[in-house]
């Protein structure tokens, strides 16, 4: 039914594909025509399933060196957005607390807490050697998710099932298998420091996954899971990071710790936090996390998720950010059981480009259940004393072990009392991270040439990660067109419009991610090569008279006397993408299975792209589109009615080639919205100065922009200053119904000159 066809031949400055009359679907779908048959939805994978954490992740390295380090680069900087650390939070003195040693002999035991941020408190043990001179090898221990964290004691049945079936060798050491795994490495020679997970053992301020609660999703004083907190993408998982982060940068204040000699390895949730701790941090000189990297599941706990942080990725390609230092990794009877076959090649394969192919391994040890079990525990044994240099002789052998009691282990007494918690210190820890951000980012408001620089670097590339894409390169956006068949819709035939303008349906194809959007050129007789796209909350029904579907509105009509090209779309979620041709009210949610807390955003956009962010990957396959197939020489963008947001995001990723933008913000901020299933609900979109930020990115470029009042927001003329093109900023403060008439007039008259 439809064939691709170039756009490339011209006869007397219109494309030959244009030549014939539009067949149009019947009277009853007007305003406007079809592209494809009544009651066929595009063939477009967006309306597919949701990708989900139990989906398939797999990983492709790059063909040299040189293509990895271009993708490394962007890798980290979504992970570091995605976890709300870009940028990085000023890094406040730690205050440690170090007291109630204990003598093992051959190891001590140490209580630890220090801030993270301050008042915020990271708790644990640190266990270091006896009778070594330092600079010692020091390992980072994440525990994970087993019951009561740092305190967890399999009991006495649980343990001897173990022996007996050889997962465990002493009874003292199975029981507590999170100390057996520091004692040993004490024991080893090295520096150990096992440290909480949020809302765990000796964290008590915050509860470690409380879901989405009604009192703390406000417009202010917000808590965790909110729609307030997600929009500036404030995260447990975000939080348990830096406390890694910091947690290592109080490990490399003590004296006795050698700074290129440290390790960090946990399991199953600690294992999520090792690989991602070390793909963003390049301190750790060896990384050992067990039976997590999958390209199975992702992570199912709200901790281990984010909103874009595995959206086009996976937890392999985010381990393989530590190549080329070690990576060593164990497999079990679970989600990581094929990765000897699924991960592990490909991980070699990337290492192969650094010369380091034996420095990344995984063990399949799949006789065991979910675990960090001896034979486990030996395997990253191994793996660090060849690493870390420790010059041990093999094989190594775990040794029996007097265990720390609760009370023993816990940092909290009668001298240091536990800290403040609860729903109030919540909100706190939620504004003080807010005020730091939003200081970050006002200082980042341009001032000259250099400060733009770092705000295109810091705010643009934030938006970079939030968007996704850029704009699609030549070739990459396919064009179908109707051929004419009889099986379109009924047979009425669209007059020319009253310009004398022809009028085609098209698919814009984007190839490699399967989508298809449909739009309506509309082309003047004597085409001057320019191109307007007209975006709508409507679609491209918007670009005829709502009366008579056959003839177009008078705005549009004023562009095609102009000889000016315009194209009407219809964004994902609006047309011809829904059965009854209403716009999608909802953004799909991914509900998850973790009962109170499944509708948690990470869920969802942690590795899907929100509705507002898919309309946006659509102007730009639209401005590919007009830029490479139609080859217009100007393309102009046009966002008005509630549409202005979507373009400002399009101008921010498509820069130059978008010549100009009219956009009407309707006064939108992304700060007001307050349900993660809202149609714009973009996570971040409040982080960096909400959509004045955005609109910020335009510069130097020519913008129309209304909807702000009287004058542009200070970040907006702040950019076009500092960018040396105040003149290119145009602000018009009429009234809303005099917006339309006014853009196209300024489109107009910015072309005469």
């Amino acid at each position: 039914m439809y064939r691709s066809r170039p756009w490339l031949r011209m006869s007397l400055g219109v494309p030959a594909v244009l030549a014939g009359l539009l067949v149009a679907a019947s009277a009853a779908e007007s305003p406007g025509p079809r592209v494809l048959p009544q009651g066929q939805l595009p063939d477009d994978r967006r309306l597919g399933p949701l990708v989900d954490l139990n989906g398939y992740f797999p990983f492709t390295p790059c063909p040299s060196k040189e293509a990895w380090s271009r993708r490394a680069e962007r890798l980290r900087r979504q992970l570091l957005v995605a976890l709300g650390l870009w940028p990085m939070p000023a890094r406040t003195p730690p205050r440690a607390v170090v007291h109630g040693r204990i003598d093992r002999g051959g190891y001590s035991v140490e209580k630890v807490f220090f801030e993270s941020y301050p008042g915020h408190f990271v708790t644990g043990n640190l266990y270091r050697p006896t009778g070594r001179s330092g600079p010692l090898p020091a390992v980072l221990c994440p525990h994970g998710h087993w019951l009561n964290g740092r305190f967890h004691d399999h009991g006495e049945k649980k343990v001897r099932e173990e022996i007996a079936v050889g997962a465990e060798r002493f009874e003292i050491g199975g029981r507590h298998p999170l100390q057996a795994r520091c004692v040993q490495l004490a024991r080893m020679g090295c520096v150990v420091f096992l440290y909480d997970m949020v809302g765990r053992a000796d964290s008590v301020q915050l509860d470690h996954a409380p879901g989405s609660r009604p009192a703390m999703n406000t417009p202010e004083n917000w808590g965790y899971f909110s729609p307030q907190a997600e929009l500036r993408l404030q995260t447990m998982m975000g939080l348990q990071t830096y406390n890694s982060i910091r947690a290592l940068d109080w490990l490399l204040e003590l004296p006795d710790v050698d700074p290129k000699r440290v390790a960090v390895t946990g399991a199953s949730g600690g294992g999520t936090q090792t690989f991602i701790f070390c793909a963003l941090d390049p301190r750790p000189a060896v990384a050992f996390p067990a039976v997590m990297v999958s390209t199975a599941m992702q992570g199912g706990c709200t901790c281990e998720n984010a909103s874009y942080l595995r959206v086009g990725t996976g937890n392999v390609e985010i381990a393989a950010l530590i190549a080329p230092r070690p990576l060593g990794m164990t497999a079990a009877d679970d989600w990581t059981k094929e990765i000897a076959a699924k991960g592990l090649p490909e991980l070699q394969r990337l290492y192969r480009l650094f010369g380091a192919e034996q420095r990344v391994m995984a063990k399949p040890l799949l006789q065991f259940p979910h675990n960090y079990n001896y034979v486990s525990r030996e395997v990253m044994y191994h793996w660090l004393s060849a690493h870390l240099k420790l010059g041990l002789p093999e094989p190594i052998l775990e040794e029996d072990y007097r265990p720390l009691s609760p009370a023993e282990m816990s940092v909290w007494d009668e001298s240091h009392r536990r800290p403040p918690s609860g729903d109030d210190y919540e909100r706190s820890l939620l504004r003080r991270i807010t005020r730091e951000s939003d200081r970050q980012m006002d200082a980042l408001v341009p001032r000259d040439a250099a400060s733009w620089v770092k705000y295109r670097e810091v705010v643009g590339g934030a938006i970079d990660v939030l968007v996704g894409r850029r704009l699609p390169a030549a070739g990459e956006v396919e064009v179908k067109t109707l051929d004419g068949s009889a099986e379109h819709g009924s047979q009425a035939r669209w007059q020319a419009t009253a310009a004398g303008a022809e009028v085609r349906p098209v698919l814009l194809c984007h190839r490699s991610a399967g989508e298809q959007v449909p739009a309506i050129v509309l082309m003047p007789k004597n085409w001057n090569r320019q191109a307007v796209l007209w975006i709508s909350p409507e679609g491209k029904r918007s670009i005829f008279a709502a009366e008579d579907g056959t003839r177009v509105r008078e705005p549009i009509d004023r562009l095609l006397k102009a000889a000016v090209a315009v194209v009407g779309i219809d964004l994902f979620g609006q047309g011809e993408f829904t059965a009854d041709g209403k716009p999608m009210a909802r953004n799909r949610l991914n509900r998850g299975t973790q009962g109170e807390w499944s509708g948690y955003a990470g869920y969802t956009y942690g590795y899907n792209y929100p509705l507002v962010v898919q309309r946006v990957h659509d102007i730009l396959s639209a401005v590919s589109f007009a830029r490479n197939s139609l080859k217009a020489e100007k393309v102009d963008v046009i966002g008005l009615g509630g549409a202005g947001h979507w373009v400002a995001a399009a101008r921010a990723q498509a820069g130059a080639q978008i010549d100009r933008a009219a956009i009407d913000t309707a006064g939108f901020r992304f700060a007001r919205l307050t349900a993660i299933d809202d149609p714009d609900f973009l996570p971040g979109g409040a982080k960096y100065l909400d959509l004045p930020g955005i609109l910020a990115l335009s510069a130097p470029s020519s913008l129309w922009l209304a909807g702000e009042g009287l004058t542009a927001p200070e970040v907006v003329a702040a950019a076009y200053r500092a960018a040396g093109e105040p003149d290119a900023l145009t602000v018009s403060s009429g009234a809303e119904k005099e917006r339309e008439t006014a853009a196209v007039q300024w489109l107009l008259s910015a072309r005469s000159k």
